[in-house]
C-alpha cells in the first residue's frame, strides 16, 4: 500500500482543523490576540505532521519553536512533576488551573459563576448575595461546573442548605458565598450569613474528576450553544429584572404614602399590576415593553421622594439657621446717660 503525503492530509484534514479549536480557545481564555504570541511550542509527536505545524502557522502567524523535542517533552514534564511532589526538586514551581468554571445556581436556574475556567490555583473568591422572597428562613446553595449559562446544563457538583436565617424583606439578609480551592484541586464551598454569623459549608474532593474529553465536550457545547444560551439567559434576567421591580415600586407607594396624590397613586399600581400578569403569562416581549413603562413610572414617584426628602432638609437648616441667629443676641441692662447735665 503507498500513501502519498497528499492523500493522507486530505483524510486526516478533519483532524487537524480540530487542532485550531483548542488553540482559539487557549487564546480566548488568556485575553489575548495571535499578535501577542512570543513563541509556539508543539508537544507530541503527532505535532512533527507538516499540516498540523501549517495550520497552526496560520492561526497564529508563527512558526513552531523548534528548542524542544515533542516527542520526549511530556515525559519531561511528568518527571519534574513527580520530583516537586516528592520534594526532590524545590527550584520549579508548577501552576495547575481549573479546567472549567465554577458557581452557584442563582434566581430564574441561572449558573452564576464565581471562579472562571482556567484560574490559578489556589485560589478563592467570594461574593454576596440574598434572598429572592419575604421572610425566606433559608437558602440552597447549588454548586455546578461548567459553562453554559444556565444550570441544568451544567454538571452538579454538591448541595447544601443554609438555614435559620432570621425572617426579612427579600433583599435584606446578606448571604456570602465563598469558594476555596486547594493545590490539590479541592473545593471548600462556604455561605455564611452576614447578620447572624452562621455558616455551613461542603468540600467536593472529585472537581477535576472529568476526563480531558468531557471537558473538551463541555466546553464545545458552550460554544455550539452560545447564541441560544445568550437569549435564554436574557429572557431570564428580564423576568428577574420585573419581578423585582414589581417589589420596589410597592416598596416606593408604602414609602410615598401621602405624598403624592390618588391619581399617580393609580397610574402605579395598574402599571404594576399589567406587569406582573405578564410576568405570569412568561411573554417576554410583553414583560420587557410593561417593565420599561413601570421603570419610568417609578423613577417619577422616587423623584418625588427625593424633592420630599429635599424640602425638609431645606426646612430644618433653615429652622437651625433662625435658631442660630437668636442665639447672637444678647440681652444686656444699660443706663442713659444726660451729657448736658454732666456739664453743669
Amino acid at each position: 500500500l503507498t500513501l502519498t503525503r497528499a492523500k493522507y492530509e486530505e483524510i486526516s484534514s478533519h483532524l487537524v482543523d480540530r487542532t485550531k479549536g483548542p488553540v482559539r480557545q487557549a487564546l480566548q481564555d488568556a485575553g489575548l490576540s495571535a499578535s501577542e504570541i512570543d513563541k509556539v511550542i508543539l508537544v507530541g509527536g503527532s505535532t512533527r505532521i507538516p499540516a498540523v505545524q501549517e495550520a497552526i502557522k496560520k492561526e497564529t502567524g508563527k512558526e513552531a519553536h523548534k528548542g524542544v523535542n515533542p516527542d520526549e517533552v511530556v515525559a519531561l514534564g511528568a518527571a519534574i512533576q513527580g520530583g516537586v511532589i516528592t520534594g526532590d526538586v524545590k527550584d520549579v514551581v508548577l501552576l495547575d488551573v481549573t479546567p472549567l468554571s465554577l458557581g452557584i445556581e442563582t434566581m430564574g436556574g441561572v449558573f452564576t459563576k464565581l471562579i472562571d475556567r482556567n484560574t490559578t490555583i489556589p485560589t478563592s473568591k467570594s461574593q454576596v448575595f440574598s434572598t429572592a422572597a419575604d421572610n425566606q428562613t433559608a437558602v440552597d446553595i447549588h454548586v455546578l461546573q461548567g459553562e453554559r449559562p444556565m444550570s441544568a446544563d451544567n454538571k452538579t457538583l454538591g448541595r447544601f442548605q443554609l438555614t435559620d436565617i432570621p425572617p426579612a424583606p427579600r433583599g435584606v439578609p446578606q448571604i456570602e458565598v465563598s469558594f476555596d480551592i486547594d493545590k490539590n484541586g479541592i473545593v471548600n464551598v462556604r455561605a455564611k450569613d452576614l447578620g447572624t454569623g452562621k455558616e455551613q459549608n461542603i468540600t467536593i474532593k472529585s472537581s477535576s474528576g472529568l476526563s480531558d474529553d468531557e471537558i473538551e465536550r463541555m466546553v464545545k457545547e458552550a460554544e455550539e450553544n452560545a447564541d441560544a444560551d445568550a437569549k435564554k439567559k436574557e429572557e431570564i434576567e428580564v423576568r428577574n429584572e420585573a419581578d423585582q421591580l414589581v417589589f420596589q415600586t410597592e416598596k416606593t407607594l408604602k414609602d410615598l404614602e401621602g405624598k403624592v396624590d390618588e391619581e399617580q397613586v393609580k397610574k402605579a399600581n395598574d402599571a404594576k399590576d399589567a406587569l406582573q400578569a405578564a410576568i405570569e403569562k412568561n411573554e417576554f416581549e410583553e414583560i420587557k415593553a410593561k417593565k420599561d413603562e413601570l421603570q419610568t413610572i417609578v423613577q417619577e414617584l422616587s423623584m418625588k421622594l427625593y424633592e420630599e426628602a429635599a424640602k425638609q432638609q431645606q426646612a430644618q437648616g433653615d429652622a437651625n439657621a433662625e435658631g442660630k441667629a437668636d442665639d447672637n443676641v444678647v440681652d444686656a441692662e444699660y443706663e442713659e446717660v444726660n451729657d448736658d447735665q454732666n456739664k453743669k
